[in-house]
């Protein structure tokens, strides 16, 4: 594969990656249209549900309550054969005796009496009606029944809505005198009233947290109120219990209780002519006293499904950016890739050409020994310098390239020995001394007495100062003729290292290359520019055999300051220092 090759694939790669955004992008543009009609219908499917739920509660709530009337009010006959007031007792007695738990905490008996309302108090223990008095909370009551005694009057005004009273009226017929003609006031109409105050507490604590568990769907995702149907501030019952505080939502579905027509429901009848009786006071649908009120918990049905839809949203535009994420890093790594495929072809170019050069030379000087052209031993001399420092070139290339071979497989050192890091630095400028030589270069040597062994491979670690060496000479030498060389213990955390550091006064290395100078195959600008011979593979080993060896290695550089590669490298463990340390001297 070639370069042309290489960048038609990324223009490719490029194109693709923008087809691709502009497609999930018209697809997050779709899903929320999409969602917003889901939701929607959504939305509308569970309101009905919910008002059906509702509405089936309120229907059990109200015949629960017309039930419990139903049972404590008499026939016109037991009326008629036993007495007012022993017809209703013997209901409340047969009610009593069933087991059932009332749902009155007061039952009374309401008889018009010229123009007063006589009260008689059911005496629940005994079983019978007494006389009372009407209790002050009850005026409103007596006030509302004086006013329906009238019988040629309007009645007043509902204003029993705040109280927990409710009047049953009995129509029928006053007794006359048998023969004596109908008149005006042998008309039928109501002749007492069954006042029921009912037991607000059993309702709240028992009757209404029974029928939400037994009709709502999934009770505990809801809130249900129950106020005055003409007063919405006045709270009767909230559920859950403890959401009294709690300010007020949007309803998703609403009924009113108390709403049956207890004129047809508990079989009440109108008879004779003229006018029809009063009413009750819960005849006619929408006309309930009470209203009950159901919201989701977490706000209205609108609103739950909206915050679904921002949800599906949020999840959508978080899989589009974890896409847009996976196609950046795509990217990214396509071009490393690129650039690691150019590096490694430049390294091809690179290590082809350090090969043939030195081969070429090696070549050319045995022809000519072997041709005789050298005629005095000083030129067979200088032939044979000639090729052993090319040979000398050419093995460090090729152990280079074997080391970087070893490290990709992690082999770039062997067995670790403790080892004189004083010996170490002698033999890698022994090695380079051909090099400093031909440079005329001064190595200014500064060794700390007594410094610590170290466990390494010798050869390896001699490789990396050697390559240190050879970079300070190549790169850090011009305008100048001086390397430094430094070796001193250092004490860490609970460690001992031994510190080296190698030094030049060369032109430095750019800010935007000291990032990049330990990766693979990498060459710096300079290096390129000047076609320095290398092969971008040093400073990589160097990094690999240190960090090997458990070191460290890093770079301080200033432009036209010169350039200080610092290693550190762990001392060996106190027990080997003395074993070893005279057999090593």
């Amino acid at each position: 594969m070639n370069m042309e090759q290489i960048k038609r694939q990324a223009l490719f790669s490029w194109a693709a990656v923008a087809v691709l955004a502009l497609l999930c992008g018209a697809l997050a543009i779709l899903q929320y249209k999409w969602v917003g009609q889901v939701t929607r219908a959504q939305q509308e499917r569970h309101r009905k549900e919910l008002q059906i739920a509702l509405t089936n509660l309120g229907e059990a709530f109200n015949t629960s309550f017309a039930e419990a009337v139903k049972a404590l009010r008499p026939a016109d006959s037991q009326v008629e054969s036993m007495g007012r007031e022993e017809a209703y007792a013997a209901r409340f007695r047969q009610w009593r005796a069933s087991g059932q738990r009332l749902l009155f905490r007061a039952v009374a008996l309401a008889v018009p009496q010229e123009e007063e309302v006589n009260l008689l108090l059911l005496d629940f223990a005994q079983g019978r009606f007494q006389p009372a008095n009407w209790p002050e909370s009850w005026s409103t009551m007596r006030q509302h029944l004086l006013a329906r005694t009238n019988r040629g009057g309007r009645p007043p005004p509902n204003d029993l809505d705040d109280t927990l009273l409710f009047e049953i009226p009995r129509f029928g017929r006053p007794p006359h005198p048998p023969g004596t003609p109908d008149g005006p006031e042998a008309r039928p109409g109501e002749q007492e009233w069954l006042i029921l105050e009912l037991d607000g507490d059993y309702v709240r604590k028992s009757v209404l947290p029974r029928l939400i568990q037994e009709h709502l769907p999934d009770p505990g995702t809801f809130r249900v109120e129950v106020t005055q149907r003409g007063n919405p501030s006045a709270v009767f019952f909230h559920y859950p219990a403890d959401d009294a505080d709690r300010a007020k939502l949007e309803a998703d579905a609403t009924i009113t209780l108390f709403e049956p027509n207890l004129a047809r429901g508990l079989g009440m009848r109108r008879g004779g002519k003229g006018p029809p009786p009063q009413e009750p006071v819960m005849s006619g649908p929408g006309r309930g006293r009470w209203q009950m009120t159901v919201m989701h918990a977490s706000g209205s049905e609108e609103s739950a499904v909206r915050r679904a839809r921002w949800q599906n949203l949020a999840i959508s535009a978080a899989i589009f950016l974890l896409m847009f994420a996976v196609v950046a890093a795509l990217m990214r790594f396509s071009r490393q890739a690129q650039q690691l495929a150019e590096l490694q072809m430049n390294f091809v170019a690179n290590v082809s050409h350090e090969l043939r050069t030195p081969l070429t030379v090696i070549r050319t000087a045995a022809h000519n020994l072997k041709g005789r052209v050298a005629a005095n031993p000083a030129q067979v001399e200088r032939y044979g310098d000639l090729i052993q420092r090319e040979g000398e070139r050419l093995s460090i290339l090729v152990e280079q390239v074997l080391r970087f071979a070893g490290g990709r497989v992690g082999n770039v050192i062997r067995e670790k020995t403790p080892v004189a890091v004083e010996n170490v630095i002698e033999d890698s400028i022994r090695a380079s001394k051909l090099s400093i030589e031909n440079a005329r270069l001064n190595v200014d040597k500064t060794l700390a007495p007594g410094l610590p062994l170290v466990m390494a491979d010798e050869l390896a670690l001699q490789h990396a100062i050697q390559n240190l060496l050879d970079n300070a000479v190549k790169y850090g030498t011009e305008g100048n003729n001086w390397i430094g060389i430094e070796a001193s213990p250092i004490t860490g955390q609970n460690a001992h290292f031994v510190e080296i550091r190698i030094s030049d006064r060369g032109p430095g290395i750019p800010h935007d290359e000291q990032d990049k100078i330990f990766d693979p195959f990498f060459r710096g600008r300079r290096a390129v520019m000047d076609q320095i011979h290398g092969t971008g593979l040093g400073l990589n080993l160097v990094k690999k055999i240190i960090e090997a060896h458990g070191g460290t290695v890093r770079v301080h550089s200033e432009p036209m300051k010169g350039t200080e590669f610092v290693i550190r490298i762990p001392a060996a463990p106190p027990e080997l220092q003395d074993e070893f340390a005279h057999s090593i001297d």
